[in-house]
Parts: structure tokens; sequence; C-alpha cells
């Protein structure tokens, strides 16, 4: 039908390039004959899969590089992250700043989410607190960051595709250079996985440690001594290997 509809066009004078074969049955045979093998015998509906999946991952890419659609979903997650984000000092529990779904490309052939998403998990609730805490991209654009000096992860449970999982961090102690955070990766109130991380703040151009600038402390110290009555993490401090108590 698509053929039959379009193919008289070919004699249409769309470009100086005009050298096309004659529109007759065996070209449109030729034609769907090559379509038929480069779909590998797919049904309508798994080709639009096909065709989903791949422009869903040409705009990650875009997302990766804050490149035209790439840029608007960029804008659309910094409004639902700041839309997230929980008062300090009102919460009785860990501050929940990420939210995520588990998409095609977190998965392993096991079926499972990678190892290497479940720390990109864990890094998107860190730089939420971060972000939350005023050291985000305008404060490391002044030459100044927190680096990640040390990390344990646990895992606890199974994380799947389209599984919806929240990021929750909890601040163990902190001082002028030093955060040590516990983060929490859920699937509802199932626990996935623990990430117990300790943040060293550097001068990035001496390449060395300093206190962290006093707005930044102004806003980490009340969530510290808020978190202080929370109930310390039972693998908080365990060493690979260390078994349960």
């Amino acid at each position: 039908h698509f053929m039959a509809q379009f193919g008289p066009c070919l004699t249409w004078p769309w470009t100086k390039l005009m050298d096309v074969p004659e529109f007759n049955d065996a070209l449109v045979d030729l034609i769907a004959g090559q379509s038929d093998a480069q779909s590998g015998a797919y049904s309508i509906r798994e080709l639009e899969r096909i065709r989903d999946r791949n422009l869903i991952g040409f705009l990650r890419v875009l997302k990766e590089r804050n490149w035209g659609a790439g840029k608007v979903l960029l804008d659309h997650d910094a409004r639902r992250r700041m839309g997230n984000i929980a008062h300090p000092t009102d919460s009785d529990g860990p501050l929940v700043l990420a939210h995520m779904q588990v998409l095609p490309g977190w998965i392993d052939y096991n079926g499972h989410m990678t190892e290497s998403q479940y720390l990109h998990a864990s890094s998107e609730a860190c730089n939420a607190f971060l972000r939350h805490i005023g050291a985000g991209m305008d404060y490391v654009s002044g030459g100044h960051s927190y680096y990640t000096a040390e990390s344990h992860i646990m895992h606890a449970g199974e994380a799947k595709l389209g599984d919806r999982l929240t990021g929750s961090v909890q601040v163990l102690a902190a001082d002028d250079k030093r955060i040590h955070l516990f983060i929490r990766i859920e699937r509802g109130n199932a626990l996935v996985a623990s990430v117990e991380q300790i943040l060293l703040h550097v001068d990035m151009n001496a390449g060395k440690t300093c206190p962290a600038a006093p707005e930044v402390l102004a806003r980490l110290r009340p969530i510290a001594e808020a978190h202080k009555t929370l109930e310390r993490p039972d693998t908080a401090g365990r060493h690979v290997g260390q078994r349960r108590s």
C-alpha cells in the first residue's frame, strides 16, 4: 500500500539526482524482500518496540551531552529533583532525594540491574544531597567540590526492568572537611542496596582538602544534627567479608 501510494513520486523532480528505477511490480517485490530480510521477520509490534528502544537510546545520548531534546530532559529532571527534596529539619528519617526507574540499559544478561548501575543510583542520591546543601555544579565551578574518598556497597535485593527506586541519604557524621553518608536504594519498602561513603571537601586548584564554604556548612550542620537522633544502620561500618551478627 505504501509503495503504491508513494511510488509515483519517484518521477517527480525532487533533486538533480533523478536517475531512479522504473516503478513496477518487480521493484515493489525487490524492496519488500529487502525490507523483510532486514527486519529479521519481526512482527510489526516487535519492530515498533525495537524502534522505541532505539529512539530512547538516542535521547539518552543527547541527555548525557546536554544537547537538543536531551537538554529538555535534563531540565525536566532538575525540576523533578527540586520538587522531591524534603526539608532537613522537619524530616523524621533519611532524606529521600532521588527517584529512578530501572531502564533497559541498566540490565545485565541475568535480567538484573548491573553493579555499575547500583553505584549510579547511589550517585544520583549523593549528588542530589550535595545540591541540597549548596555544593552543586555552581559551587564546583568556583573551584571547590566534594570527592568520594571511600565507599562500600552492599547488595540486599534485586532490581529488575521497570522497577521504580528511591535513593535516601542519612548523614552519619560531618565536620568542616568530611561527610559520612549512608545511602539506601529501595524499591517501595524493600531495601535493594546500601552504600556507605566518606566525602572529602577539596580545593580543586590546590589539589588538597580544605574546609567547605560557610554557606555550605550552614546547610549541612542542621541536617547532621537532626540525623543524630536517627537509629544508626546495622550495616554501617561493615568491612568486606564481615559475617552478619
